[in-house]
């Protein structure tokens, strides 16, 4: 298993100079001019051509991005072309924002969706199982921003119980995070019931009903520990996209959070903001990647028995 994760961390380098290569170039023919965004457009052509040449703009392409990538791999991701701040200053500045909508919103859609998934598999066809779809209907068909903006109105400007704007306090996170669950929420539960569905019907799952087992316990212990591979995917990628930067959410309710850091450094054309934003996305996408794949390990032991198995075929010859 050690050697596995060893191996998926390797991975994580080509995937990331490949993500830099990229970003790196699409900046590159992206029109505007680092120094005119700094200096303005007050000054001479010599203080532009002067800066251009101090930055290293006048080198070819190949010898900017090797520039860069030594420079990352030492800790130094350059300096904002807007604030001539140190890059990652300011990432670390708006990750725990990021970081606390993502969990929140996380936390909500798998204490509710999965839940009422497995409730909705139980009592297949029944009021109860139509308006679980009914409602995950919905909340998969509304766009972020409209609901963001239909929470705001509610509770905001009509109820006046919770905040619209900022990051003040843990009470300005409460209707991000609800806007941002929605969508995983609606994945949770469909999939948990799919899933859920395919379980019970299994002959294992009879067996364990038969021999007098609580329905509590087939429920619980047997089928949904079996169907929580695909759910555990899904929160996941869920979360991998959510602290990348929920970008839509955060800038409705203006919260200082990555999302809105990267919407900000690509209009001004600010190039090591918006590598560095992408590749700490990059990177948390594939740390989360190796993460669900251990838990698979642990949720089902016949992946975990794959590892022992090899490693013992691997010994003997």
């Amino acid at each position: 298993m050690l050697k596995y994760i060893g191996k998926r961390l390797l991975m994580i380098f080509p995937v990331i100079l490949g993500v830099t290569f990229l970003i790196f170039t699409v900046m590159n023919f992206t029109p505007g001019d680092p120094a005119i965004m700094i200096l303005g457009e007050g000054a001479t052509p010599d203080q532009y051509a002067a800066l251009r040449e101090e930055m290293g703009l006048n080198d070819p392409f190949f010898v900017r991005y090797f520039r860069y990538v030594t420079d990352a791999l030492t800790g130094d991701f350059g300096r904002s072309y807007r604030t001539n701040l140190p890059v990652f200053q300011e990432i670390a500045t708006r990750i725990p924002y990021t970081l606390n909508l993502a969990v929140t919103s996380t936390l909500i859609a798998i204490i509710i969706g999965i839940p009422i998934g497995v409730l909705s598999a139980v009592k297949q066809y029944t009021i109860t199982d139509n308006v679980a779809l009914g409602t995950s209907l919905l909340l998969t068909s509304m766009p972020a921003f409209w609901f963001a903006m239909m929470l705001i109105l509610l509770f905001s400007l009509k109820l006046r119980i919770l905040p619209s704007l900022g990051a003040d306090s843990w009470r300005h996170f409460i209707l991000p995070a609800v806007a941002t669950s929605a969508n995983t929420l609606a994945s949770l539960l469909r999939m948990t019931r799919s899933t859920m569905l395919e379980v019970i019907r299994q002959d294992y799952i009879r067996t364990a009903r038969a021999k007098g087992a609580k329905e509590s316990r087939v429920i619980f212990g047997h089928a949904l520990r079996n169907a929580l591979l695909p759910v555990v995917t899904i929160i996941g990628v869920n979360f991998g996209i959510a602290l990348g930067g929920t970008i839509v959410v955060e800038q409705v309710f203006a919260l200082p959070g990555l999302g809105q850091l990267m919407i900000n450094a690509i209009r001004s054309k600010d190039t090591p903001m918006v590598i560095a934003a992408v590749l700490f996305a990059a990177i948390i996408a594939s740390v989360i990647n190796l993460i669900v794949d251990i838990v698979y390990a642990y949720i089902d032991p016949r992946l975990k028995s794959k590892y022992v198995t090899v490693k013992a075929r691997k010994a003997t010859t």
